[in-house]
């Protein structure tokens, strides 16, 4: 934790189950931005006492914000990558919100997934025909969850550890076979023995996948493993550490360590050209890249772009500019030509009815909130770019519970004393708070394919995993299978 003051934070944030905050109609600033009252806050105090410890926090419930304009033209316009070296959360600066987002999630120093995340290990694989029905494997899930967080709280006590899980850990494993086969099949019907089972797995958490496909290709398939290299790419330095450790661990897995090469460093500092033909993994990663907000004049259908100012006690504002930064601007361009389905949009509608809605009592100037992904789109030019000979293998949330307001709109969520918090919006203390979106694989799909030239294929989590794994190793006595049922809202893209 960064100070004491932190578990008052938590303290106050728990004591409501959403931040909720009043909503209240945007305003016109004679800058040409928009200006909108911030949800959480700190408490006021100095600039120098704010860089020694961390400021309380409390719900806003003031329907009419201060004017914040003046500080909005006169702060400077950072981005995530300025902000790498700070050891502090900024103050009197502005950023636009896909900064304000990278800069939570990334920073090295206080970001979420650099301090904030451990990932849930169940120990030994579960033995799924042995267990009844569903309700039972909850149940002994919930044990080992228990008797997880008991081991680590014995060494360090944390009540607002963020513990998270995943399919690769949960269904061990067999998640990581049925990805292996995939990879065997696919390789050998295009590639072998020509080129070498080159792979790469963006955001490996612990290494579990990594070592269970390992495993399976060995197993499965000797030829191609004696041609098979593994390469991580892993912006977090302590996970990175953890993946080293995960190759170590057994005298199976360290079998592949000349197999392996860990590269610590971020996706989109990617410099390298790779020429040879490879796959590329990037499994639950897109819910957690940064996506910029815009909103809608409703009448004229102007987009404005989101910004996030943080002022000098370290409150936060949100505005809205007339003006679209080049990123932005380009994804809309790329979406308008690429997308050949209608796609949800905040003006649906016919333009009457909505300048009518506009003119009445209360009534929203804006429309609510779209967030597009445009740091996905860098991933994808990433991609074109320096592994032209690529074929990806994605899989995330095409939909989420208790998303925040707004369209394509992430969960906003903490954890505290074991319990999930959610909150109400992203502009939240940074690191302390998972930001994750769901994925629009519609626009997703047409955007790689418009971008790379590439064909590809979507399917449910469930219908891939039907066509790999060998479903009868996850399958109760009652003939359920949690990990068929678990990830309805999932799906999985492969390039084809």
């Amino acid at each position: 934790m960064d100070s004491p003051q932190i578990t008052k934070l938590f303290r106050q944030l728990f004591s409501h189950r959403a931040c909720a905050s009043c909503s209240t109609r945007p305003r016109a600033m004679t800058s040409g931005c928009w200006s909108q009252r911030r949800r959480l806050s700190s408490s006021p105090r100095s600039y120098d006492e704010a860089s020694r410890s961390e400021s309380s926090w409390q719900q806003r419930t003031d329907v009419f914000p201060q004017d914040k304009s003046e500080e909005f033209r006169r702060y400077p316009l950072v981005t995530a990558n300025d902000l790498r070296t700070r050891r502090e959360r900024p103050r009197r600066v502005k950023m636009l919100m896909r900064d304000f987002i990278e800069d939570s999630l990334y920073n090295p120093n206080y970001g979420y997934f650099a301090k904030q995340v451990v990932i849930f290990t169940p120990g030994d694989p579960f033995d799924f025909n042995n267990i009844r029905d569903e309700p039972e494997f909850h149940r002994i899930l919930g044990q080992r969850y228990s008797a997880f967080e008991d081991a680590l709280d014995e060494k360090e006590y944390n009540e607002a550890r963020q513990l998270w899980h995943t399919p690769t850990e949960l269904f061990r494993p067999y998640y990581g076979e049925a990805i292996a086969r995939y990879l065997i099949t696919n390789y050998k019907l295009s590639l072998y023995p020509y080129h070498d089972l080159i792979i790469y797995e963006m955001g490996a958490g612990n290494g579990t996948l990594m070592v269970n496909i390992l495993d399976c290709i060995r197993d499965m398939d000797p030829d191609v493993y004696a041609r098979t290299q593994f390469k991580v790419i892993e912006i977090s330095s302590s996970l990175a550490t953890l993946q080293t450790q995960q190759l170590k661990r057994s005298a199976s897995a360290r079998g592949h360590t000349d197999k392996v090469e860990i590269i610590n460093r971020s996706v989109f500092d990617w410099n390298t050209y790779v020429s040879s033909p490879c796959f590329f993994l990037a499994l639950e990663v897109f819910d957690n890249f940064a996506h910029d907000v815009l909103r809608y004049d409703p009448v004229t259908e102007q987009p404005l772009q989101g910004s996030v100012l943080v002022d000098a006690q370290g409150d936060f504002y949100e505005f809205y500019s007339q003006t679209i930064d080049p990123v932005a601007a380009r994804f809309l361009r790329v979406r308008d030509a690429a997308c050949s389905a209608p796609y949800n949009h905040p003006l649906r509608g016919p333009r009457l009815l909505r300048a009518l809605r506009s003119r009445m009592p209360y009534a929203s100037n804006l429309s609510i909130p779209e967030y597009i992904p445009t740091r996905l789109m860098q991933f994808f030019d990433i991609l074109h770019n320096y592994f032209p000979a690529h074929k990806l293998v994605t899989s995330d949330f095409h939909s989420l519970p208790d998303t925040i307001r707004g369209i394509n709109a992430p969960v906003v969520q903490t954890r505290y004393q074991r319990r999930t918090v959610p909150v109400t919006t992203p502009l939240v203390q940074q690191g302390y708070f998972d930001i994750l979106f769901p994925t629009d694989f519609g626009v997703m799909e047409d955007i790689y394919r418009a971008i790379t030239g590439k064909l590809t294929r979507v399917l449910t989590h469930e219908d891939f995993l039907r066509r790999w794994a060998y479903v009868e190793d996850t399958q109760t006595k009652n003939g359920e299978n949690p990990m068929l049922s678990w990830y309805k809202n999932a799906s999985v893209m492969t390039t084809v």
